[in-house]
């Protein structure tokens, strides 16, 4: 089998197993968006899941970002891609000319650097502020205690297009407890967008509510 052919057994499979999770938590289906996450993988692997009718794809580096999809966008228009890494804000105009959603926006220095990229750019991507629900020292994202204020910094201050929330819990434990905080969060400010689970626990994440989950070494393997 090439591995062409493997990546797209694989998101068959991932989008078998979404769909299930969906329909056991009573979602609508197609109601989960999957992030195809292709960070450390080449562009051959990206065309090979939009061969296979994957479009939305995260990646965590804007420089590798930038040496990969723009010659892929000509033959696929639907291409969405979401910045998932942590973002640094001399990178900020960078991420707003390539990307439609940041994932990762989780300090006031970056909001401020957005907001002013985008003003430059005239391209407004979405949105999500990433929240460190574990509070983990070597995690990046705004502590829970500090989302709510620092949402409306987001929005008043800087006017930014922010959609959701986005999360990666601890590793150790039961994910759900954060998963249901994170989805709360969200549904008490309005906000559409939850992304939260990646490939080892996209479906504990489903069934607290879910719109995006992010897959990366289920679909394309595992690549240093």
């Amino acid at each position: 089998m090439t591995p062409a052919e493997d990546i797209a057994l694989n998101l068959a499979h991932i989008r078998e197993r979404i769909a299930e999770a969906t329909a056991r938590a009573n979602r609508p289906a197609g109601s989960v968006t999957l992030v195809a996450v292709s960070k450390t993988h080449p562009a051959e692997a990206v065309a090979a899941a939009l061969a296979a009718g994957q479009t939305v794809f995260g990646e965590n580096r804007v420089q590798e970002a930038t040496g990969k999809f723009p010659s892929l966008r000509p033959a696929w228009p639907a291409l969405r891609l979401h910045i998932i890494g942590a973002l640094q804000t001399n990178k900020a105009r960078d991420a707003v000319r390539i990307a439609e959603v940041i994932e990762s926006l989780d300090r006031p220095r970056l909001a401020a650097a957005l907001a002013e990229a985008m003003a430059k750019e005239g391209r407004r991507p979405d949105c999500l502020i990433q929240v460190n629900v574990g509070e983990e020292p070597q995690k990046a994202g705004i502590p829970p205690g500090e989302c709510d204020a620092f949402l409306r910094t987001c929005r008043e201050e800087h006017g930014l297009p922010v959609r959701g929330l986005m999360c990666i819990p601890p590793a150790e434990g039961d994910p759900r407890r954060h998963f249901d905080w994170l989805a709360g969060c969200a549904a008490k400010h309005g906000l559409p967008v939850v992304s939260m689970g990646m490939s080892g626990d996209f479906e504990a994440a489903i069934a607290c509510g879910a719109t995006h989950v992010r897959v990366g070494s289920a679909i394309f393997g595992v690549r240093g």
